[in-house]
C-alpha cells in the first residue's frame, strides 16, 4: 500500500515537473518571437544618481540624519526597480544570446556566446546588488557600493547592438 501511494506522488511530480518544463520552454519560445516587448527601459544616468556615492556623501553631510536615512530609503527602493528590470533585460538578452550561439555564421555564434557569457554575469551582479539594497534599506546609515553594475549594463547594450548589426533582434536595441 505504500510503495503504490510513494509511485502515485512520484509520477505527480514527474508530471508537474515536466509541465512546469513545458511552460518554461513555451514562455522562451515567446521571448524570442517578440523579445523587445519584454525588455525594460532602464534610465542609465538617472540610475547612475541614485547609486553615487558622491551623491550619498553629500546628502549625508547636508540633512539630518533621520531626514537622511528615510531618503536613503526612498532612493534605495528606487534603485530595486532599475536592479530588477536590469535584472529582466538580463534574462531575455541570455535568452537571445543562446539563439545566437546556434548560428551557423561563426562571427554571429561568437557574438552570442559572449553576449551570454555577459548576460549570465549580469544577472549574478543584479542579484547580488538587489540582497546589497534591501540590506541598505533596511540599515539605511549603511554604505551601499554598487559598483559595476551600471557599467556592465552598458557593456551588454553595446553587444546588443552589435549583435543586432548582423543579427535580427526585433527592436531590441531601441528598447534598451
Amino acid at each position: 500500500m505504500i510503495t503504490t501511494i510513494v509511485i502515485v506522488l512520484a509520477a505527480f511530480a514527474t508530471v508537474v515537473v515536466l509541465l512546469r518544463l513545458a511552460r518554461k520552454r513555451a514562455l522562451a519560445v515567446r521571448w524570442l518571437q517578440n523579445p523587445g516587448a519584454h525588455l525594460c527601459s532602464v534610465d542609465l544616468e538617472a540610475f547612475r544618481n541614485l547609486i553615487d556615492p558622491g551623491e550619498e556623501q553629500f546628502l549625508r553631510a547636508h540633512l539630518p540624519a533621520a531626514e537622511f536615512r528615510s531618503i536613503q530609503r526612498e532612493r534605495l527602493r528606487a534603485a530595486v526597480v532599475y536592479v530588477s528590470a536590469v535584472g529582466q533585460n538580463a534574462t531575455v538578452l541570455l535568452r537571445l544570446g543562446q539563439a545566437a550561439r546556434l548560428s551557423p555564421d561563426p562571427s554571429i555564434a561568437a557574438t552570442g556566446e559572449s553576449l551570454v557569457d555577459t548576460a549570465l554575469r549580469l544577472r549574478l551582479t543584479a542579484f547580488r546588488s538587489l540582497a546589497v539594497l534591501y540590506l541598505g534599506i533596511i540599515l539605511p546609515s549603511r554604505h551601499v557600493s554598487l559598483a559595476g553594475l551600471a557599467e556592465r549594463y552598458e557593456l551588454i547594450t553595446g553587444q546588443v547592438v552589435l549583435l543586432g548589426l548582423r543579427y535580427p533582434l526585433r527592436g531590441v536595441s531601441a528598447a534598451l
